[in-house]
Formats: structure tokens, C-alpha cells, sequence
């Protein structure tokens, strides 16, 4: 990708988090662990405090942006509708202001997209 595109706003030696390049919403964030991991299928148990701090994090760049989480939607894409062959953790806010094709790509809970 091009990377000059991509702003990444917080990683650590686990994770980064970066600017989704075509925003569902106002404010779109993909929370990436650095090692990989395919897709939500390949998680595991011990995989929940990296999934515990993916959704710490995305909370806490909300935060920072003034935005307030109960007006955000964060989950998984579940394969095959997965773009990236990588597990990532969107957070999406505001869901009000989503347009009508982000709503039914990523409505919460569905077939094809897993809220955390």
C-alpha cells in the first residue's frame, strides 16, 4: 500500500494502529497485531489479552480525538469477506454519520462482521 497515506496514530511492540484509507465513517481505524495472525478464525485463547489491548487502544485514540465510544463500533471482518489477510480490528465512529453501504458492510454481529 502506500504507505505516505497511511498515519499511523499509536503502536507499541504488539500493535499499531492506523488511518483506515477509505473511511466508513468520520473517524475509521484498523488496530493491526504485529504478528501475524490470519483471521479471527485463527484466534485463540491466548490471543484475548492482544485482543483486550487492540480494543484498549482503539479506545483510547477515540478518546484523544474527542470522540465518544458508545458512538463507535468496533469488531472483525470474518473470512472470506476479509480485503487483508491479517487479522484487524476496525473501530468506526460516528456509526450515525456511516453512509448506507458502510452500515451493511460492517452491521454489527452479522455473518460477515463481528463486534468484539
Amino acid at each position: 500500500g502506500n504507505d505516505a497515506a497511511t498515519e499511523i496514530v499509536f503502536q507499541n511492540e504488539r500493535i499499531c494502529i492506523f488511518r483506515d484509507i477509505k473511511p466508513a465513517s468520520d473517524f475509521h481505524y484498523l488496530a493491526v497485531p504485529k504478528h501475524h495472525i490470519e483471521n479471527v478464525n485463527s484466534l485463540t485463547v491466548a490471543d484475548k489479552p492482544l485482543l483486550v489491548e487492540l480494543k484498549q487502544e482503539l479506545v483510547r485514540v477515540l478518546d484523544g480525538k474527542q470522540i465518544n465510544v458508545e458512538q463507535a463500533s468496533f469488531g472483525f471482518h470474518i473470512p472470506p469477506f476479509t480485503t487483508v489477510k491479517h487479522l484487524h480490528m476496525h473501530a468506526i465512529a460516528p456509526v450515525s454519520k456511516m453512509g448506507f453501504v458502510g452500515r451493511m458492510i460492517f452491521r454489527p454481529n452479522t455473518m460477515w462482521f463481528k463486534t468484539v
